[in-house]
Formats: structure tokens, sequence, C-alpha cells
């Protein structure tokens, strides 16, 4: 009998590199870079010196603001400025209208767009370059042109002093953009999938929702997001078209209270704090669908 001899075990292992750091990058930044980011800090410190401004004031008392000015500090929390605008506005209940106005407008504006975008680019209906033209210089109108008519309009209707008539405008409005958007993205989309859908079986209504409405999604929820914070910023239009005070929003009661001159400048600056929270919190909500979806349509 023969003895094996102890053989040396060589491992066959690669030897671990050592782990990079997470965000570290191989590439130095070049001279562009850093002033691309020193713009960009610039603009973001820009855009934040109002919210601040607004922010410390909202608790800042009248007399705390006559004495040392709009740019300090406050010396104590004050809360009756909110109060008193809270009160005076019936506050929720302009949120709510501002809620649902927004809200019904962004889904229906969604749904007309995609309808809209479905039958001129992937329908091919004559004259669709035409029709785009004629829904992108249509959008491209600014709102005092359309006042005069659409006042006339929903007076013979019925319509006049309704959140309904608001909704009608801006449904139209942000439909004109989300149709001359989407009709684009559409227009590129692969013909081999239709075909294929439609080999087996599938009709048009079919195709729609099963085919387009899941790859568009990303789409779609970006278009929503923005109908939603583009209406309830929306001022003219509601001052106009809702004159009872039961169904102003937002936007509409901090003016009409500021054009009465019953605020002073802390009791503004909460109402335009509390005016902005809803869509900060919006934003900040939806702000991860927002990136997937601007992401989503970047990349084919």
């Amino acid at each position: 009998m023969t003895t094996l001899e102890a053989l040396p075990v060589t491992s066959t292992i690669p030897a671990r590199t050592p782990k990079r750091r997470r965000g570290g990058s191989t590439s130095h930044k070049t001279l562009g870079d850093w002033a691309i980011l020193g713009v960009a800090i610039l603009i973001g410190l820009l855009i934040a010196v109002p919210f601040f401004l607004i922010l410390i004031n909202s608790f800042k008392s009248p007399a705390d603001y006559n004495s040392s000015g709009p740019l300090s500090l406050p010396t104590g929390l004050y809360f009756d400025g909110m109060i008193n605008f809270w009160e005076r506005v019936n506050f929720p209940e302009k949120l709510w209208n501002s809620f649902f106005i927004s809200s019904v407008v962004a889904v229906l504006a969604v749904g007309v767009s995609l309808l809209n975008a479905y039958a001129l680019g992937i329908g091919r209906v004559r004259g669709r370059t035409w029709i785009v033209l004629l829904i992108l210089l249509a959008n491209m109108l600014p709102q005092e042109v359309l006042l005069y008519p659409l006042y006339f309009m929903f007076k013979l209707v019925g319509l006049y002093d309704n959140q309904w008539a608001v909704i009608i405008i801006f449904v139209v409005i942000q439909s004109a953009f989300g149709t001359y958007l989407l009709a684009s993205v559409l227009g590129t989309f692969p013909k081999e999938i239709l075909e294929a859908a439609s080999l087996d079986g599938a009709n048009r209504w079919t195709i729609l929702w099963k085919v387009v409405y899941p790859i568009t999604k990303p789409t779609l929820s970006v278009l929503l997001i923005f109908f939603f914070i583009w209406t309830w910023n929306e001022f003219l239009i509601p001052l106009t078209f809702l004159v009872s005070n039961a169904a102003q929003t937002v936007p509409v009661s901090i003016a009409v209270l500021q054009g009465d001159r019953l605020m002073d400048v802390t009791t503004t600056s909460a109402s335009a704090l509390l005016g902005l929270l809803p869509t900060l919190i919006f934003f900040l909500i939806f702000q991860r669908t927002l990136t997937r979806g601007i992401t989503a349509g970047a990349v084919k």
C-alpha cells in the first residue's frame, strides 16, 4: 500500500481588492465641474432665501418685526399671525377647495391627454402635424385673452361662480400641453409591439390599456404631479370665476385679505407659509415618483 504524501494546498480564490468608498470616483473633477457645482449652489441659495424670509417672519410679532426688521431671527415664537389668518379665511375650507380642484384637474387632464395623444401619436389621424401645432398654439395663448369669452360662456350655462367652471378650463389648458408632450412620445412608440398585440387579437382599447398605458405610466405620473402643482398655484382664473368666499382657493383667499388691508406683515408671511406648505409636502411625498418618471422618460 502506497502512502499519499501531503501536498501543499494552494488557494485558487483571488485576492480581494479593497472596496471603493461609496460614491467614490476615479476621475478628478475639472474646473468646469466645480464651476457648475458653484452655480447650482448659488441658484439653490437664491431660491431658498425667500422661503427663509417667509419662515422667520411668520413667527414674529408685529412689534418684533418693526424693531428688528425682516432679516433678523425672531426673539420668540409668535403664532397669532397664523391663527388670525386661519380663522379669517376659514383655511380648512380653502385648503379643501384647492385640493379638490387640483386633484380633479390633474386626473382628468392626464386622461384626456392620453386619449388625444393615443389618437394622434399611434392612431395616425389625418393632419396629425397640423392638429398638434394647433394645440401647441392654443396652449401658448395668455389667460387674459380667454377671460372675456369664457366669462360670458359660463354665465350662459349657469356655471359662473362654480368650481366646475375652473375645473373645465384648466382641464382643457393642461391637457393641451399634455397632448403635445405625449403625442411626440407615442409617435416613436415601437410598431413591433403594437403589431404583436394586434396579432394576438387585441383591439384598440386593449392595446391602449394593456400595452401603451403601462409603458407610458412613468411619464403620466410626472404630468399628474405637474398638473396638480400648476393648478394649485393658479390665481387669475380662480379669482375671476370664483367670487363667493366659500368657493375660493388658497391663493385667492390670501390675495383677497391682502387687498382688504386686514393683515400686517407677519400675518401676511404666515398666510404665505400656510399656502406654500401643502404643495411642498405634496412634492416631497411624490419626489421619488417624479424622479423615476423623469429618468424612465429619458432612457429608452
